[in-house]
């Protein structure tokens, strides 16, 4: 089978190549599924330069969300799940024609979904779920400032947001992506934050400032958010894509009574896994009811990986990039 092969770490994906490997079978409990589609995420990109938190031993194949058909079972696996549509995420290997996992790694495909929409909601509707629900305890009302908005986490934090009754400001430098995330989600409000952002949104929330701020940029755009997050706000960290880890002198969290909040959705699932299932299942069910939205920016050939990983990179994407190994390239 055809499978994109990280040989060697290299900032330019130069150590990236699609190549031939021989077609894994499933072991005891697990299932091999023929993919549809696999999302590209910034922890895939990062780990091909080793600069994430998992960093696994080359070769290796990335791609951490996929769909598809389960097409051969392993031992102790019931048959009856053979041609079965699912959803499923892993830490490696989802840019493959297939794919092996754990049986208890996948769960039915939602109706309401493509095979494309199904690969590029489970990271990104999980993280905004755990950030919001379990992290922020947000409340229906509530101002919720949502940075890097048109980004695969940003946009489904902003539909996510939606769906809880909060009041949602969308936030990003590119006005075509404000007019893109209008048109998709409709929000509240909508910030151009290369001006900077603290007075507009004092002046959209009263000057009571964003109840949560969801930041997956760091940097500058952090140490801003911590001039305009209410009292007894929480400023959710999601990510860096900025390149910069910023830090906040305790005195401010201190004099404005807001928390610093991390958010690991996978790492929170593995510590708590009751709570993890409940998530998984909370997002699960408003994906199955059409309760929520992921939005496919392009769907791509596994061949033009490179493609799709520029495009996230550079930040020309509204949503999230599939790569689709049944397409021709």
């Amino acid at each position: 089978m055809k499978a994109l092969v990280v040989s060697a770490l290299s900032p330019d994906y130069a150590g990236c190549a699609v190549a031939e490997v021989p077609t894994p079978e499933p072991g005891p409990g697990e299932v091999r599924v023929r993919v549809m589609g696999a999302s590209v995420n910034f922890p895939d990109l990062l780990m091909t330069r080793g600069e994430y938190q998992f960093k696994p031993p080359c070769p290796f194949t990335p791609g951490l969300d996929f769909a598809g058909v389960i097409d051969a079972v392993g031992p102790g696996v019931d048959a009856a799940r053979l041609g079965e549509a699912v959803v499923g995420g892993a830490r490696l290997g989802g840019f493959a024609e297939q794919v092996v996992t754990d049986v208890a790694a996948v769960r039915p495909k939602p109706a309401a979904l493509s095979f494309a929409e199904a690969a590029a909601y489970p990271a990104a509707y999980l993280t905004a779920y755990v950030a919001l629900v379990r992290r922020a305890r947000l409340e229906p009302g509530e101002w919720v400032l949502v940075h890097g908005a048109a980004g695969g986490v940003g946009l489904a934090c902003v539909d996510l947001a939606r769906r809880l009754g909060a009041r949602v400001i969308a936030a990003s430098a590119s006005p075509d992506k404000l007019a893109a995330i209008a048109d998709l989600y409709q929000p509240d409000a909508l910030v151009d934050v290369r001006a900077g952002f603290r007075e507009q949104v004092k002046a959209i929330t009263g000057g009571h400032g964003a109840d949560v701020i969801y930041d997956p940029v760091g940097g500058d755009i952090f140490d801003e958010s911590v001039r305009c997050i209410a009292f007894d706000g929480r400023l959710l960290v999601i990510g860096f894509t900025s390149g910069r880890i910023p830090t906040v002198s305790v005195n401010m969290p201190l004099i404005k009574g807001f928390s610093v909040v991390g958010v690991r959705a996978g790492e929170y699932g593995r510590q708590f896994p009751e709570r993890g299932r409940e998530n998984i299942a909370a997002i699960d069910a408003l994906a199955d009811r059409g309760a929520i939205r992921p939005h496919v920016h392009v769907e791509l050939p596994l061949a033009r990986w490179r493609e799709g990983f520029d495009m996230l990179s550079t930040r020309k994407v509204v949503g999230k990039v599939v790569l689709r190994p049944d397409l021709a390239s």
